[in-house]
C-alpha cells in the first residue's frame, strides 16, 4: 500500500479528553503531514484536572493489532506511551525489532500522570529494562521518571547511565539549573535544547506531544538531534496555543 507520507504508529492510552495519548498523538501526527496509525493500550477516564480510572487492553490484543499494523503497512517510527509494566513493553518492542529492525522506536515512559496516577504498578528490572533500551531509538523521561527507571537519585547520572544503552532526551520541566533546558543524551555526546520562550502554558499531555512529534519528525528523515529540535519548537507553540490546560495543536 503506497502513501505520499511517512506512516508514524502511536501506540498509547486512550485519553477522553483528548488531550493526551492516542488522541493527542494523532492531532500531531496530522499538524506534521504524516500519517498516523493508533493502537490503544488502555481506555481511560480522565479530564485534564483529573484521573478516574483505566481499563487495561489485553497483551495479546495489543501485540496481535501491532503485528497486523506493521505486516501491512511500511511504518517508519513508533511512539509508545502507557503501558501497563516494563514486560508489557519489552514483548511490544520484541514485536516490533522483529517485525523490522528499521522502524524507529521513541519510548514515553509514563509512570505517573500529571494528576499523580500510577501506570506501573511493579518495579523495575533493570536487567530487562537494558535489554529492550537495545532496540529503541529515544526516551522520553522527565525528572522525575527517570530515576524510578534505574537504581540513581540523581536525573543527570542516570540518563548518562541509560544511555549507553539508548539515546535519551531528558525533559527540562524539573531543570532547576537551566529551566526548561532539555538535554539529549547519546553516549558520551550531550546537546542541550534551549527553549525559545519562557512564556508558556502548563498543558495536559505536554509529554506525549514532544514524543509524538520528535516520532514525526524522525519519519519525515530528520536526524535525531534535528528531530528533537523541531519537536521542541512545536510543542512549545502548542503550550502557548491558549491559557487552559488543553492544547489546540498549531503549526
Amino acid at each position: 500500500m503506497e502513501f505520499n507520507r511517512p506512516i508514524v504508529l502511536s501506540i498509547a492510552g486512550l485519553d477522553p479528553c483528548g488531550g493526551a495519548g492516542l488522541l493527542a498523538d494523532i492531532k500531531v501526527f496530522e499538524q506534521h503531514e504524516v500519517y498516523g496509525l493508533g493502537i490503544s493500550t488502555a481506555q481511560t477516564v480522565q479530564t485534564e484536572n483529573a484521573f478516574y480510572s483505566i481499563r487495561w487492553e489485553k497483551d495479546i490484543n495489543i501485540l496481535d493489532a501491532v503485528s497486523r499494523m506493521l505486516s501491512h503497512y511500511e511504518v517508519a517510527a513508533v511512539k509508545i506511551g502507557i503501558v501497563q509494566n516494563l514486560g508489557s513493553l519489552h514483548q511490544l518492542v520484541s514485536v516490533i525489532h522483529q517485525k523490522s529492525s528499521n522502524i524507529k522506536i521513541i519510548v514515553d515512559p509514563v509512570i505517573r500522570s500529571t494528576t499523580e496516577f500510577s501506570f506501573w504498578q511493579q518495579g523495575v528490572d533493570e536487567i530487562l529494562l537494558y535489554q529492550l533500551l537495545q532496540n529503541l531509538e529515544l526516551i522520553t523521561p522527565n525528572y522525575k521518571e527517570i530515576v524510578q527507571l534505574v537504581n540513581e537519585t540523581d536525573a543527570i547520572e542516570a540518563a548518562k547511565k541509560l544511555s549507553q544503552y539508548c539515546n535519551v532526551l531528558l525533559k527540562g520541566g524539573h531543570n532547576e539549573d537551566e529551566p526548561g533546558v532539555d538535554y539529549l543524551f547519546m553516549k558520551t555526546e550531550v546537546t542541550r535544547l534551549y527553549p525559545g520562550t519562557s512564556k508558556i502554558f502548563p498543558k495536559h499531555g505536554s509529554g506525549c506531544i514532544l514524543s509524538s512529534a520528535i516520532a514525526a519528525q524522525l519519519a519525515r528523515g530528520n536526524d535525531l538531534i534535528t528531530a528533537c529540535r523541531k519537536a521542541k519548537s512545536y510543542t512549545e507553540k502548542v503550550l502557548l496555543s491558549n491559557s487552559s490546560l488543553l492544547s489546540y495543536h498549531v503549526f
